[in-house]
């Protein structure tokens, strides 16, 4: 398996118009260069690109989604890191062969849809206390 980059870093918060109005002025934005609801995993982005990687703030769409919880439990912050990998099953495969597990989502499967990609979870206790994303979607649609 090849890392090509820090594909995003995301950070959880509980307000995201008010943490856009915190975040734009330092990122040099007036706006995100990507902004999504995703429905399956409970949240609301806005996607910055700063250079090749993606600065995520997210909030959770309901009291019992992922981003809330982890609020609940840690407060606002880095909830993870996400890595570029150009298959994420190829990924999954290599990686469990090494004693990496990761976490299912509802439907019990490993690999999750976005977009025209895919994504996994490996879990923070595995990885030094953090939340570890693979992804393999290409972004040349952002890249400004």
């Amino acid at each position: 398996m090849k890392v090509n980059k820090i594909d995003h870093i995301c950070i959880a918060v509980k307000n995201l118009e008010a943490a856009r109005k915190l975040w734009e002025p330092l990122l040099g934005k007036t706006g995100p260069d990507d902004a999504y609801v995703d429905e399956l995993e409970k949240i609301n982005v806005a996607r910055y690109m700063v250079g090749e990687v993606g600065f995520e703030l997210m909030e959770s769409t309901t009291p019992d989604g992922d981003v809330a919880k982890f609020i609940d439990k840690r407060g606002e912050g880095i909830m993870l890191i996400s890595f570029n990998v150009d298959n994420t099953r190829q990924a999954i495969t290599e990686l469990e062969a090494k004693g990496y597990p990761f976490i299912p989502d509802a439907r019990g499967e490993k690999a999750r849809p976005f977009r025209d990609c895919e994504f996994a979870f490996i879990p923070p206790k595995k990885l030094n206390g953090v939340l570890t994303e693979l992804i393999d979607y290409r972004w040349e649609d952002l890249k400004k």
